[in-house]
């Protein structure tokens, strides 16, 4: 019989006595809280200190929130129609305050008691020159509250669930009768010797006070144990996985490089960097070691991706394989079409291109091609995807910002090849966070190229306001004199595409005013593929000096003559948006600029992005900033990974324990890879649970 978690945690919610029929629908529909497990691992995403009391005499409105002893001295509804409202008058001896409620008016003059004494919590304001909380949380003063003295746990919850009356006080009463019976059946899920080595407490008192805390220290305890062990058995499935592979997947093995050596020898038209010539390396040691290659291979934008590409598919090519190049989008594609080809013609090597676009009689053409093994290297979008694509010997699959494929997607790839799985390297120029890595690329080796081809100058940022407009078109006007090129970007705005499209066409005709002298082109989302790449096309030839465009250039133009991206209302995009947006120029040897637009009037977070901006040019040091503001679900698409499933870690701020829980993992796999030990038996029961339980990776034992 298969060892499986204990059948207590199957219990369905409606077995709960204090939750009735309505609640239990309720929590099923909008938490898809079903079992004792499911509300057990119900996590608060935040506590309230209600250790102390304030007095009235005491607040001040940079306060978050206040908690006070007093009693209600009278009430009176105030205002007409939608504005009525209620308003109690409460004082603690030191002042007096009101307290305000907008619904529920009836139910509460029923409930208040006159003289009556409260704890009352909220966020203070002053309202008429008198202090006001509005809607405030309410208990009656009792001999067990008086000390106050405890933390409340705060749950995510909906609108609906609120009307309701199920709010984060109700949740902690289910969850204190839970617990009493739970505590006996919940086993622990990690080795003694962990817990031991990082000082952890057990899971029954992890589970207890994450949600019923006794004190500071107890929450802290808590909360560090259940992150430690979420991302332990995220990095020890990711590990795992990683052993798997190369244990089993055999990869075809290539050894040849005579056609890489004539390339080297004769048509590479330019020297590698020192981190292109090691990434090659640690690729070359994979494809020749008969495992399957899974490499991830970060770079900044512009650091030389495409060529270390190139010579990859080389290797595949000298040994009597084909490889193929996957990108997200048609742009993008085109574009590394057009660069490999540029490198593939010196050789002789036959390239083709697979898109939405080509017709029903080039898509013959290809699938002969690519079948007879006559075509050796296939560039496409998702198209290389369909069933009919079939090669003759694929061996090799590189795959261009991964974060934009599904993971079901990205599989029927690996199926191309029926005898070998290809090899596989992923290519991303959006710099991963270390830690969002490790996480999301854990099971993949990572190369990192961190260094700019020679003679590229280093981009300067500056930023400027809306007033200084004139400054920025004569710097504009004196670099297309030199004979450079310059970009200006709208933001897209998400409420409407026709402001969107207003705003750019504004900006347009402004600036054709400002540069009579000048061609210029336009490029926007409302334009079919055709026109915009014929504007395109145009700037790149140097037809046009300014090309005005939304975010649709942020990948897929590469003009070495363009020195300069004016970006507008900068303080609409992401960091990482404005990162990617600068990589468009500073691609040739020339000085290039990027000049941030803003009001002068911005928030602390978007000032902290445009200082970091102007601060750096390094990729990875603007993705941790950027993980900072916005964590880790935000970016880069990342949740439809599915392996951001995490109920109580934070990328963002758990690196360290991130680290630790990865070196356990990689330890006990070490001297244990079948997790056979008696000592490890916690975990071995635990990953019976979390196969039963496929996408969570914190499930009760």
């Amino acid at each position: 019989m298969s060892e499986r978690r204990t059948s207590f945690f199957d219990t369905k919610i409606e077995n709960l006595r204090v939750i009735g029929p309505a609640k239990v629908e309720l929590l099923n529909k909008d938490l898809n809280i079903f079992t004792y497990g499911d509300l057990i691992e119900y996590y608060p995403f935040r506590h309230e200190d209600r250790t102390q009391f304030h007095r009235i005499s005491e607040l001040n409105e940079a306060m978050n929130a206040a908690q006070i002893k007093g009693r209600v001295r009278s009430w009176d509804r105030v205002g007409e129609g939608n504005k009525e409202r209620l308003v109690a008058q409460f004082t603690d001896g030191t002042g007096m305050m009101e307290l305000t409620w907008f619904q529920g008016l009836t139910f509460l003059e029923k409930t208040l008691r006159l003289q009556g004494e409260y704890i009352v919590y909220g966020k203070p304001t002053v309202f008429g020159n008198k202090w006001q909380i509005s809607h405030p949380e309410m208990d009656p003063l009792t001999p067990e509250n008086e000390r106050g003295g405890y933390f409340q746990p705060v749950y995510s919850l909906t609108e609906k669930l609120r009307r309701r009356y199920i709010d984060s006080k109700q949740i902690s009463r289910w969850m204190k009768v839970l617990l009493g019976s739970a505590r006996p059946h919940i086993r622990e899920t990690l080795p003694g010797s962990l817990i031991q080595k990082f000082r952890l407490i057990s899971k029954q008192d992890a589970l207890y006070h994450i949600h019923l805390p006794l004190n500071a220290e107890t929450l802290r305890q808590a909360t560090r144990r259940l992150k430690f062990e979420e991302l332990f058995y995220n990095q020890f499935r990711l590990i795992k996985q990683k052993l798997i592979r190369k244990q089993d997947f055999a990869g075809q093995i290539f050894t040849k490089t005579q056609l890489l050596t004539e390339f080297y020898q004769h048509h590479l038209p330019f020297d590698l960097t020192n981190a292109q010539k090691k990434v090659i390396r640690e690729i070359f040691e994979d494809l020749r070691s008969g495992k399957q290659m899974n490499r991830l291979l970060q770079g900044d934008v512009g650091s030389g991706k495409t060529i270390v590409a190139f010579i990859t598919m080389l290797l595949a090519i000298d040994n009597g394989a084909q490889a193929c190049l996957m990108a997200p989008t048609e742009i993008l594609s085109d574009q590394h079409y057009t660069n490999l080809k540029r490198f593939a013609d010196l050789i002789g090597i036959k390239i083709a291109e697979l898109t939405g676009s080509v017709n029903k009689k080039g898509r013959k053409i290809i699938d002969d091609g690519i079948l007879d093994g006559s075509i050796q290297i296939l560039v496409g979008t998702h198209a290389l995807l369909e069933d009919h694509v079939q090669f003759k010997n694929l061996g090799l699959c590189i795959i261009d910002e991964q974060h934009r494929f599904g993971v079901a997607q990205r599989a029927k790839l690996w199926d191309k090849n029926r005898n070998f799985r290809p090899h596989i390297l992923v290519m991303t120029a959006t710099p991963i966070p270390r830690t969002l890595a490790m996480t999301l690329y854990g099971d993949l080796d990572v190369s990192v190229i961190d260094e700019l081809p020679m003679g590229r100058k280093p981009i300067k940022t500056i930023h400027r306001y809306d007033s200084d407009r004139l400054r920025v078109f004569e710097f504009m006007r004196s670099e297309i004199r030199k004979g450079r090129q310059v970009y200006v970007v709208y933001p897209l705005i998400e409420e409407s595409e026709t402001l969107s499209f207003k705003n750019l066409m504004d900006g347009f005709e402004s600036i054709a005013r400002a540069f009579p002298e000048y061609a210029l082109s336009i490029v926007h989302g409302k334009m079919g593929w055709k026109e915009k790449d014929y504007e395109m096309q145009r700037f790149k030839n140097q037809e046009t000096q300014i090309m005005v465009a939304t975010t649709v250039i942020e990948v897929g133009v590469d003009v070495p003559n363009a020195s300069v991206m004016v970006i507008e209302s900068a303080n609409r995009f992401g960091l990482s948006q404005l990162h990617q947006l600068r990589g468009r120029v500073g691609r040739g040897a020339e000085q290039s600029y990027c000049i941030l637009m803003t009001d002068f009037k911005l928030a602390k977070e978007t000032r902290t992005r445009i200082e970091t901006m102007v601060r750096t040019n390094n990729g990875f040091e603007i993705s941790e900033v950027d993980l900072s503001l916005r964590g880790p679900g935000d970016m880069a698409g990342t949740q439809q990974s599915g392996m951001l499933d995490l109920k109580v870690a934070d990328l963002a701020k758990d690196g360290e324990i991130l680290k630790y829980a990865r070196e356990a993992a990689i330890e006990i796999l070490d001297n244990d890879p079948e997790i056979e030990k008696p000592e490890n038996a916690p975990v071995r029961h635990h990953l019976l649970n979390l196969r039963n339980n496929e996408t969570n990776w914190s499930r009760i034992s």
